[in-house]
């Protein structure tokens, strides 16, 4: 279990191929997403979790205003929302208010893991004001210069996000984190003989099909005990990637019908990994593919309280289906 006897072959070379051709992304999304303020402003940036109490506190420190009673009288009861404002030193209270009440010129976003790019395009799109076109571009055009950048590389995290920023830059942004986050597991997937896109295809399965954090080793060790022995996956979530979203939401249950797609995504009736990742995984995901728990584990099941329970045979199998399944109360 702990040598992933699925050997995805010569990875020196592609590994290093990979790190090669993330790194100019990660240029690109500098020279792109570099904000110039106008003379004689600054940013300001209110934090997701900041009342008004503290942006007064704040703007007292950077020497914004000099008098906090006379601002939270002018401030009143009007809320400053979170995000980025264009402010100077030189405006008094009145047009500070006016400015830090208004819309900031920048958003804070937050990618949760496990979302598919069009999930990607719908959540940031809304909060920055793209038009269904712009959310279309992104779907089909920015994420896909390179088969490597289809999915998984859209990195989960909260991002601070100029309005109105075009789809290129916003999947430079997400690519740039990515490989951010994702530089130090490289060489520990070589180590292991992994190829990172193969490793990454894996964890995006984890992060789908686990419960929570704390289930994600459990998954991907068994999932590697299926790949090490020749097993087919058969996860429900590479059938909801392929069949998308029916009007039901992408991740809806599957039907038997799914069950008979033709598709290389359909892991019930090819074995192996599907041809790219189903989503875009967070770090635990892709840490739980690197270090599974070892389990002699082919079979799992959540039961209706989301505790998984695993069996080595089909018959433990079945009858984890009756204990925690047909017979639960809950």
């Amino acid at each position: 279990m702990n040598k992933h006897k699925f050997n995805f072959g010569n990875l020196t070379m592609l590994i290093f191929g990979a790190v090669l051709s993330l790194c100019p992304i990660s240029l690109l999304h500098a020279a792109t997403n570099k904000i110039i303020l106008p003379a004689g402003t600054d940013q300001f940036t209110v934090a997701l979790s900041d009342n008004n109490e503290l942006v007064v506190q704040n703007l007292f420190v950077q020497g914004y205003i000099v008098d906090t009673d006379n601002f939270i009288k002018v401030l009143g009861k009007k809320i400053v929302n979170p995000g980025a404002y264009k402010i100077s030193k030189n405006m008094n209270p009145i047009q500070l208010v006016k400015v830090l009440t208004g819309k900031p010129y920048m958003v804070w976003v937050l990618i949760p893991p496990g979302l598919r790019k069009e999930e990607i395009a719908i959540l940031v799109g809304n909060k920055i004001g793209w038009t269904n076109k712009q959310k279309k571009e992104f779907i089909n055009k920015s994420t896909t210069s390179k088969i490597e950048y289809i999915e998984g590389v859209y990195m989960p995290d909260t991002y601070l996000i100029p309005v109105g920023e075009k789809p290129n830059d916003i999947a430079n942004r997400l690519i740039s984190k990515w490989n951010e986050n994702f530089a130090s597991h490289l060489p520990k997937f070589t180590a292991k003989n992994i190829k990172w896109t193969s490793a990454l295809t894996l964890a995006s399965i984890v992060q789908r099909e686990a419960a929570n954090k704390e289930d994600m080793p459990l998954i991907a060790g068994i999932l590697w005990n299926r790949l090490n022995q020749n097993i087919a996956l058969g996860v429900d979530a590479t059938l909801q990637y392929i069949r998308g979203d029916k009007g039901n939401g992408f991740w809806a249950p599957i039907s038997a019908a799914d069950k008979k797609n033709n598709s290389l995504y359909n892991t019930y009736k090819y074995k192996g990994l599907p041809p790219h990742p189903i989503s875009n995984p967070g770090i635990d995901a892709i840490d739980a593919v690197l270090n599974p728990m070892q389990t002699n584990c082919v079979y799992y099941l959540h039961d209706k309280s989301r505790v998984t329970h695993c069996a080595a045979t089909y018959e433990e199998h079945k009858t984890n289906i009756e204990l925690f399944l047909k017979n639960s109360s809950n």
